[in-house]
């Protein structure tokens, strides 16, 4: 009989000391020992990441990316060694591989670089002879032959990568929580742990801000149906299994609720409203890979003019203004005003698709609570609002009460 393959990725959380190391290599040998082939991909240990960064940060936080990538992508080169030094030591055959060993192939887009290849061939052969892999994720190589990184969480992408071109059974995202939850326990005590959710469900989560998984990855398995499956590094409980279709049918209109405090607003006063002034505008923000969530735009009664509103990363806040200004006078903008005391609460849901009044429940519920709604933004599954910072905390509890998501799932 084939022997199942199976792709385990353990996030820094799930590495940041010794013990940790020595929990999830036991974890992985288990699961050898069941009789499975085993591809592991590993985070760079704890805050390591962060340290590096800041590191950088006091020499030249806009330095050769190049080199930057060089730095960062260190980290998971001593967490892919240390692992596969404890699993020799307790007598598994493993061997740590980086990205450009394998290679995995990217484009020159280095600090957030796309895969463009893995050769699994020399992988296929690795695990034939009996080897246990341990891949650092996070990294490739570009045709430069320069060490690139895919951005952070890019350790997500890089086993969902590996574990598409390998055809594996499934690919395991272990990290410090149970699982996904119906929001951040956090801040909500009776938030439950999620089961069963779709592709689209955690990929709509994971876009507006829920960090359990990566966007990217989350896309790259639904293009290639990749069974995830997101579980704890530090309990055996089940976690929550990331499928085409849900395995079980659910009563439940909303399966989750996800907020952001690392938004900020823009709005753009007395926008003249002519056809191109649009494209000026969030053009000069894509040329500095400035990417925007949510636009509204308000004409006024004449129509010779606009008030245009944004959102775009706290992180990208001062570089935005910094670009409009370059073409306020161009364009003929009036007058900028950023805003960076605001949130995004979404509400996401795969029963959303065929159940009406779910968006009029939640206006309601927040208007009962006289918090203010700034934008809107809707697709299929999920429902955004932008709201006062300050307000966060009880939106979520009233909302994640409204939705009824601490109670028992009906079937």
């Amino acid at each position: 009989m084939k022997k199942k393959l199976i792709v385990q990725k353990f996030g820094g959380t799930s590495l940041s000391n010794i013990q940790k190391i020595q929990s999830a290599a036991n974890r992985i040998k288990k699961k050898i020992k069941s009789g499975c082939n085993v591809v592991v991909i590993v985070s760079a240990l704890g805050k390591t990441t962060d340290y590096l960064q800041s590191l950088i940060n006091k020499i030249d936080i806009n330095g050769d990316a190049r080199e930057i990538d060089t730095i960062l992508s260190s980290g998971e080169q001593a967490s892919s060694g240390l692992m596969a030094l404890f699993l020799n030591k307790i007598g598994i055959n493993a061997r740590s591989f980086l990205g450009w060993q394998i290679p995995i192939l990217t484009n020159k887009s280095y600090g957030k670089a796309k895969i463009l290849d893995i050769n699994v061939n020399f992988l296929k052969q690795i695990i034939k002879n009996g080897v246990t892999p341990i891949i650092a994720g996070f990294q490739g190589i570009s045709e430069e032959l320069r060490i690139t990184t895919i951005g952070r969480g890019g350790s997500d992408t890089t086993a969902v990568a590996i574990a598409s071109k390998l055809h594996a059974d499934r690919c395991e995202i272990f990290t410090d929580v149970d699982g996904v939850f119906t929001t951040d326990p956090r801040y909500v005590k009776k938030a439950k742990k999620i089961n069963n959710l779709t592709y689209d469900e955690i990929l709509e989560m994971a876009s507006v801000g829920a960090q359990v998984l990566e966007p990217r990855s989350v896309s790259l398995a639904k293009k290639n149906n990749v069974p995830l499956i997101v579980k704890s590094s530090f309990r055996n409980i089940e976690g929550t299994n990331i499928s085409k279709a849900r395995k079980i049918i659910e009563k439940r209109n909303v399966s989750g609720i996800v907020f952001s405090k690392n938004d900020s607003k823009i709005t753009l006063l007395g926008v003249p409203d002519k056809p191109g002034v649009a494209a000026k505008i969030f053009g000069s923000l894509a040329r500095k890979d400035i990417n925007v969530d949510m636009i509204v735009q308000n004409i006024s009664v004449d129509g010779k003019f606009s008030d245009l509103t944004f959102t775009v990363s706290e992180n990208d806040l001062f570089r935005a203004k910094k670009s409009i200004n370059k073409i306020k006078k161009e364009v003929g903008i009036k007058n900028i005003l950023p805003d960076s005391k605001v949130a995004k609460l979404s509400i996401v849901g795969i029963g959303m698709r065929t159940n009406a009044g779910i968006a009029e429940e939640m206006f309601k519920a927040l208007a009962k609570e006289k918090i203010n709604i700034d934008l809107i933004s809707t697709s299929e599954i999920k429902i955004s609002v932008l709201i006062s910072r300050k307000h966060i905390l009880k939106a979520v509890n009233v909302l994640h009460k409204v939705f009824k998501l601490s109670d028992k799932i009906k079937k």
